[in-house]
């Protein structure tokens, strides 16, 4: 059976999903014993920590440098989703129960969808869309408890404020990834790390225990950090506002991972969360987007191996299906296969499409 051209892209975010969504009861029992925006910190410390040890392992490079160029939005990204996210989130946290405030950080994802499809060209079949309209849904479900009680708007647009930060970072993240994605978050963990704990020391959170400090550095790197470099990858793969879709299975994790960790346990919402997640992922899974389109010449550097969009020569041997990075041109082409919006995919589509 031939495999989607997004099947890998699924597969990373899949297990970034998972990845992140185990950490939270585990974050959950440290908050016993630390600060949120502390904790924050150190486990975006961690998650650096683990990446620059697996940067260090492996000493051959095949992917493309970070540039120049590139600091705009690097720095743009660093400060949207490391540095005022955060903190949005916690003031609209403070104004807002904690059951509102988790159902409407489930708008990042349709958000990071809404900037993919209007700012940045992406595209979502009718049957992708279906998917991330069904995920979503499992997501909302998954959130709520309750209802009533009057709802903040201060805090709320907080909040919504905060998601919509993160839209920007997780797109412009996927506009980067072209260069080499550890490197990427890399710099995202480390900046996101130093300035949450630097927050938490200014407004008077002091640090834990030791034993804390090293549980929550272990956390994060062997959880945040293989969440955040695996969704990088995702979003390399499959763009933005799929890697969104997919991402937001992770409170479902949680939600499995919970009762081994907390006192608590599964509930029937869980399984009608969990189904309509599962139904949302098959749709994504089986999606099949093939029409006759135009690629435009272009020359950039990134990782890459020779097949259809990759036919050029080198001055120097590479072997057949081995991953390189190098500047090279792209001719013009048109051509039909399957594909995703990922950065070779940015064009128009008819509404037969």
């Amino acid at each position: 059976m031939k495999r989607s051209p997004a099947s890998r892209g699924i597969a990373f975010g899949l297990a970034a999903a998972v990845a992140f969504g185990v950490s939270a009861p585990f974050a959950k029992r440290l908050l016993d014993d630390v600060e949120p925006q502390m904790l924050a910190g150190l486990l975006y410390l961690g998650a650096f920590a683990a990446l620059a040890l697996l940067s260090a392992a492996r000493r051959t490079r095949v992917e493309a440098r970070l540039r120049g160029t590139d600091l705009p939005r690097l720095v743009l990204l660093v400060i949207a989703g490391g540095v005022v996210a955060p903190v949005l989130l916690l003031l609209g946290l403070d104004r807002v129960s904690g059951i509102n405030g988790s159902l409407l950080l489930n708008l990042e994802g349709p958000l990071t969808i809404l900037l993919g499809l209007v700012v940045f060209g992406e595209h979502l079949s009718r049957r992708a869309g279906a998917g991330a309209v069904v995920v979503f849904a499992g997501a909302i479900v998954l959130g709520v408890e309750s209802f009533g009680g009057a709802v903040d708007v201060a805090g709320a647009l907080l909040i919504v404020a905060a998601c919509a930060c993160w839209a920007l970072d997780n797109n412009l993240t996927q506009s980067l990834t072209m260069r080499d994605p550890r490197a990427l978050v890399m710099i995202k963990t480390g900046v996101a790390g130093v300035t949450n704990v630097g927050i938490a020391a200014l407004i008077g959170q002091r640090a834990p225990a030791a034993a804390i400090v090293l549980g929550a550095l272990g956390l994060g790197a062997l959880s945040y950090g293989l969440s955040v470099y695996w969704d990088a990858i995702a979003l390399r793969e499959l763009g933005a506002a799929r890697e969104a879709a997919i991402f937001a299975v992770a409170p479902f994790v949680g939600a499995l991972v919970a009762p081994l960790v907390l006192p608590e346990s599964f509930s029937l919402r869980d399984v009608v969360a969990g189904l309509l997640m599962a139904v949302g992922v098959a749709l994504l899974l089986t999606e099949h987007h093939s029409h006759r389109h135009r690629h435009e010449a272009i020359a950039h550097d990134h990782a890459h191996e020779h097949d259809q969009h990759h036919q050029h020569t080198h001055d120097f041997p590479v072997a057949a299906g081995v991953r390189h990075s190098h500047a090279h041109v792209h001719e013009e082409l048109e051509h039909r296969h399957e594909h995703v919006s990922d950065l070779h995919h940015r064009h128009e589509h008819g509404p037969e499409d």
